[in-house]
């Protein structure tokens, strides 16, 4: 760029002094890498304050003896994650890679190889909320039966391995499947299918909530405040919009990109929201409004893949899909006796899982609906099926040896009474007289 802008010079004003062209030519450059750090700035904050939309939703969405324990969660996410991130994860996912792993720690000065024009350090900050969002699936699958110790431990091996080996096939330039040529732009695999798979594996480890299953029968443990989780889940859309424009990762001439990623986030939530509130109503009689919010943000996880290489009307066939998947995959699960209490497993594995695959066939190049035969959507269903397998594998092993180590449950009498109260000695709603 730095060439082109001193040809221009030269062509427009040959008199001009070859320092003055320096000089306006390094003005240029800066001025590049100051307009692409606000971008990705202003994202990252976006992608980070999805975590209040996290412990809002999945807060919601539980009974009140435990609501504080899904902010605490929430927290740990942060804070242990965040460290293990920056000391281990980071360098894993970005360093120079063999095809599989990197041995890189910390945030180090050197050329990612991902032709960005912002600092390394910023780089860090926003996969840090990719990391994050990815960890954050998991404890809504966990709620009100899960150690917060034990949790913590986890999260710190969810960001120092797992999310990292993700990323680093996905995103690294060497990463085995960034050079198959999969398409994951955002992370419906990566993040969203990682997260997804890991907490399906939590949830058969732990075990259901006292109550759940009894007499061979499905019992209903409702949320203790919709309105609360509502706010989570616009929170979440709202940071959305962080999450997958922010993927450009710039914004000096990416501007028509930005825009069709950002329609077509859009397009696939509301379509989600569309599907689920019919098939509700068509299914039970009744719409069924904790389900409409997971049909929102089942659309935003399934378009989440594929969002810069969709058409708009793809995007909206793709959300109509996953709004009603999202239904069938919750009843599925619970059918299977797999008590996850937020849906996460439904929203985010699965619709992460079928918005990857989707690439394959909705894709406006090499899509198979477009003419472009298998060879994408064979891609596509290695990438996530291999990080769907990872992700359940290493958590369904590290917690068995967990449980039968430290263990990773409350007592039943804690679990009876409230992790709110028996662990942190408050509760989340006082009376006062």
């Amino acid at each position: 760029m730095f060439a082109d802008f001193v040809k221009i010079l030269k062509l427009t004003d040959l008199t001009t002094d070859m320092e003055e062209i320096t000089v306006l030519a390094a003005q240029q450059v800066e001025l590049i890498h100051s307009i692409d750090t606000v971008w990705v700035a202003i994202c990252a904050a976006l992608i980070f304050q999805m975590e209040g939309g996290f412990a809002l939703l999945e807060a919601g969405f539980i009974r009140s003896k435990n609501a504080m324990s899904i902010i605490a969660k929430v927290i740990i996410d942060i804070s242990f994650g965040g460290i293990a991130f920056y000391l281990f994860g980071f360098g894993i996912a970005y360093g120079l890679s063999n095809g599989w792993i990197a041995f890189d720690f910390g945030i180090t000065d050197q050329d990612l190889g991902l032709g960005l024009n912002i600092s390394n350090n910023l780089f860090y900050f926003i996969q840090l909320g990719f990391a994050l969002a990815a960890i954050s699936i998991v404890s809504g699958a966990v709620a009100e039966r899960m150690k917060i110790w034990a949790y913590a431990i986890f999260v710190f091996l969810f960001c120092t391995i797992m999310y990292p080996f993700a990323a680093h096939w996905v995103w690294n330039p060497g990463g085995w499947l960034a050079t198959m040529g999969f398409n994951d732009f955002a992370g419906s695999t990566a993040v969203h299918a990682m997260g997804g798979f890991a907490a399906l594996a939590a949830a058969i480890v732990l075990g259901p909530r006292i109550g759940k299953y009894e007499n061979g029968e499905i019992q209903a443990i409702p949320g203790h405040n919709l309105p609360l989780a509502a706010v989570g889940a616009f929170m979440l859309w709202f940071g959305w919009f962080g999450f997958n424009p922010g993927s450009t990762l710039g914004a000096l001439g990416k501007w028509e990109l930005i825009g069709t990623v950002a329609t077509n986030t859009f397009l696939a939530s509301a379509a989600g929201g569309i599907s689920t509130m019919a098939y509700t109503y068509i299914k039970y009689k009744q719409i069924d409004i904790t389900m409409v919010i997971n049909g929102v943000l089942a659309g935003l996880v399934a378009i989440t893949a594929g969002c810069n290489v969709v058409d708009h009307n793809s995007a909206i066939i793709i959300g109509l899909i996953a709004g009603i998947l999202v239904d069938i995959a919750v009843v599925f699960v619970d059918k299977m006796r797999i008590d996850d209490p937020v849906g996460a497993i439904a929203v985010h594995g699965v619709n992460g899982l079928f918005g990857t695959v989707a690439v394959g066939l909705f894709a406006t190049e090499n899509g198979l609906l477009f003419g472009g035969g298998f060879g994408l959507l064979a891609t596509q269903a290695i990438g996530v099926l291999a990080i769907a397998s990872f992700s359940f594998i290493f958590t369904f092993v590290i917690l068995q040896i967990m449980k039968r180590t430290i263990g990773i449950r409350v007592s039943r009498e804690e679990e009876l009474a409230g992790i709110d109260a028996a662990s942190f000695g408050v509760e989340s709603y006082s009376t006062f007289e």
